[in-house]
């Protein structure tokens, strides 16, 4: 058996023209423009470059898009007032504080500033609490898009066996808790791993749909899971520079191995990575929509 590649690439740019079309629709019919927001504290390459990413796609898609970019000695006072100055601009749906930020802001603190109806990341707690317990809210991008991949894969989800390895706030802990849901794909039996599991191999070789997002590379293999296993691979792991000065990327699964036994799997990069920046999008168009009074 030799593994379907759930591609995230593709799968991120069918639900991209979706939400072209939608943003269309609602500047015609309802002279309203998404609007997002995204600020950057430092000089961080990797947080220039996915902020730059998610300029890029917001502009593709019609949306209405504005990057504050402020030196590493900014005060926590000046940016939780930047902070509240979008809270109150009607032009701005969403608003995305780039992380990490430096040692002397404290993140939580920024976080729990921004409107949790503006809180596009889905972080603030009151949009963590309300994903609890199944309310209206935003998801967080990274879960969200494990979701989407898993439900256009058309991979059964109700009664299915789900093993997350990980146990972070932004991906481990909400995929669990959208997977046993009751709701269109979830109603699963989620098993959650850490690493203070005991013999996680007997985890990981039950589960039907396999979430990894570890931080670490190729720790899963193939005499690891079960034949016809769906594997879910959040991990982006920076093992190497090619040649040409360009990172060699890894997941958290071995997949030259594990795709032999995999029904499906997600590759590295082009699986979930694309997804979490297009869910971004999704969301703004969600809170705009909430603000004019349509959703």
């Amino acid at each position: 058996m030799t593994a379907k590649i759930i591609s995230g690439t593709e799968t991120a740019k069918a639900i991209r023209e979706e939400l072209k079309a939608e943003v269309e629709e609602l500047k015609a019919k309802h002279n309203v423009v998404p609007g997002l927001v995204t600020i950057l504290v430092g000089e961080d390459p990797a947080s220039q470059s996915y902020v730059a990413a998610k300029n890029k796609t917001a502009h593709a898609l019609g949306i209405h898009s504005e990057q504050i970019t402020l030196p590493a000695d900014t005060g926590e006072k000046e940016l939780l007032d930047l902070v509240e100055k979008y809270n109150s601009d009607p032009k701005i749906h969403g608003i995305l504080v780039q992380l990490p930020l430096p040692k002397h802001i404290d993140e939580g603190k920024v976080l729990f500033a921004i409107d949790p109806d503006k809180d596009v990341d889905g972080f603030h707690p009151v949009n963590v609490g309300k994903m609890m317990v199944g309310e209206q809210c935003f998801l967080p991008c990274t879960p969200h898009g494990v979701l989407e991949l898993i439900q256009r894969s058309g991979t059964e989800t109700s009664g299915a066996e789900v093993v997350v390895v990980g146990r972070s706030n932004i991906v481990g802990k909400p995929v669990a808790n959208l997977m046993l849901q009751k709701r269109e794909g979830g109603n699963a039996t989620v098993t959650l791993c850490h690493t203070r599991t005991k013999d996680m191999d007997f985890h990981t070789k039950r589960a039907d749909i396999l979430i990894v997002a570890a931080g670490v590379p190729n720790m899963i293999k193939a005499d690891q899971v079960k034949e016809g296993v769906v594997v879910i691979d959040v991990g982006v792991n920076r093992i190497g520079m090619s040649d040409s000065g360009k990172a060699i990327l890894a997941g958290d699964v071995d997949f030259e191995s594990v795709k032999e036994k995999a029904a499906a799997i997600t590759p590295v990069p082009g699986g979930v990575g694309p997804m979490t920046i297009t869910m971004l999008m999704k969301n703004t168009v969600q809170s705009a929509r909430q603000h004019a009074g349509l959703a």
